[in-house]
C-alpha cells in the first residue's frame, strides 16, 4: 500500500464499477484487505452467495440495509456494522425506501478487486454468476417462489 490519501470522489486508478445497479467504489486495496465505498439504491440487492475464502463487513454510513443468513434477517442502519463470517451464505437488501450509502470490506482481498474489474456494467444474472464463481464469489440458485 502507498501512503496518501484515496479523494472521497475518486477511486483507486480512477476505478468506478456498476455491479448489479449499485455503485462500487474502491478505496483501498492490499493483499490483506480490499475496502470500497458502495451507494445501494432503494429496492436493490446483492443475491444471496458465499465467500469461501473472506470474512465481509459493512459499515452503514446512511439509510438501511437487511442482511440476510439464510432465513435469520439483521437489520442495520447508519452506524451500524454489520459482520459477515467467510463460508457464510449472505445476502444484501435495501429495502428501506431510500438509498444506501456504506463501506463494504472484505480480508483478505484475494480475488475480489479483479471480479468487480469483469462485473462493471453485466446485468444479465447467470452471466453474473458464472463470471463472480470464476473469482471465488459463490451465488446460490434462487429461492422457489411462494404463490
Amino acid at each position: 500500500m502507498q501512503k496518501g490519501v484515496t479523494e472521497a470522489k475518486s477511486g483507486l486508478n480512477n476505478h468506478s464499477w456498476n455491479v448489479v445497479g449499485q455503485t462500487y467504489v474502491p478505496k483501498l486495496l492490499t493483499d490483506e484487505a480490499f475496502v470500497w465505498h458502495a451507494t445501494l439504491p432503494a429496492d436493490s440487492f446483492v443475491p444471496p452467495h458465499i465467500h469461501t475464502h473472506q470474512d465481509e463487513w459493512i459499515y452503514v454510513i446512511s439509510g438501511a440495509l437487511e442482511v440476510e443468513f439464510m432465513q435469520d434477517i439483521h437489520k442495520a442502519a447508519a452506524g451500524d456494522t454489520v459482520k459477515m463470517p467467510r463460508g457464510e451464505a449472505h445476502g444484501i437488501f435495501n429495502r428501506s425506501g431510500q438509498v444506501a450509502t456504506c463501506i463494504f470490506g472484505v480480508a483478505p482481498s484475494r480475488k475480489l478487486y479483479d471480479l468487480f474489474v469483469h462485473l462493471d456494467g453485466v446485468t444479465d444474472p447467470a452471466e453474473l454468476t458464472r463470471i463472480s464463481a470464476l473469482y471465488e464469489v459463490n451465488f446460490l440458485p434462487p429461492p422457489d417462489v411462494a404463490e
